[in-house]
């Protein structure tokens, strides 16, 4: 039961306290009531836990917003930024972060070439700098459940073209337990236990100016009206009515 030596953390091919950044992109309420890939709720937990992640491990953040400044948009949802210990927010006006001056210039200050990649939407806000960065010699993990587009079939679109390009998808406990690595390593094992299998963070939804739960496809496919049960009803007996009259029509002929 002998630990090896830790590898040299900065060269490691696997993720690391020393080798990774964390980017998070777009996580604002009009964004948030947009996806349609994922629960909101579950999305929210899912993003402060990798926010919890990097905290622990004391990754370098880069945080962006899209449209704040210009009054459009409100900022970083509250739960996120504050498990962020209150980052720095980076606003734009571009669609692809990559093409922001004061974006680029915050993430390649971190020294980093592994970035683990959030954003709302997968299809624009988070393809679009991680096509970019690839390109440019960085490692890209998108952390998948973390993540949401405006459609399933949008996100899962996304997510195969960054594959394709060499991104590197992971989920928000792979990415804390490839950080973690060895549960001898005392000084996080404890708040990472807890990360791991301790409550879900306290999010809340109402915040963003709908009802709890109503971010899920599936509960709002529950709740869709129905056709009034005394319309079915008419609908099936014309049907009976016009199966009957067929019936007696071929037997007359």
């Amino acid at each position: 039961m002998t630990s090896e030596p830790v590898r040299d953390s900065v060269t490691d091919h696997l993720l690391t306290p020393e080798n990774a950044v964390l980017v998070v992109i777009d996580y604002q309420p009009t964004q948030v009531r947009s996806i349609r890939s994922m629960d909101h709720q579950l999305l929210l937990e899912n993003i402060v836990r990798v926010a919890k992640i990097a905290t622990l491990f004391e990754l370098p953040v880069v945080l962006s917003t899209v449209n704040v400044a210009s009054g459009v948009n409100q900022p970083t949802v509250p739960e996120l930024l504050d498990a962020l210990n209150g980052a720095e927010q980076i606003d734009r006006t571009t669609i692809n972060a990559w093409e922001d001056v004061e974006f680029r210039a915050a993430l390649e200050a971190t020294g980093r070439k592994k970035i683990v990649m959030t954003a709302l939407w997968t299809e624009a806000c988070l393809a679009f700098p991680t096509l970019d960065a690839l390109r440019s010699g960085y490692e890209v993990y998108p952390v998948v459940d973390a993540i949401g587009g405006t459609s399933p079939d949008a996100h899962r679109a996304a997510l195969k073209r960054v594959a394709q390009a060499g991104a590197k998808r992971v989920g928000w406990v792979q990415l804390a337990c490839e950080l973690q690595r060895d549960w001898a390593r005392t000084g996080t094992a404890s708040d990472f236990k807890e990360i791991l299998f301790g409550p879900a963070p306290v999010v809340d939804t109402t915040g963003l100016g709908e009802q709890r739960g109503s971010g899920s496809p599936r509960m709002a496919a529950a709740r869709a009206p129905r056709p009034p049960a005394i319309g079915r009803r008419r609908v099936v007996r014309a049907r009976r009515g016009w199966e009957l009259r067929r019936t007696c029509a071929g037997t007359r002929g």
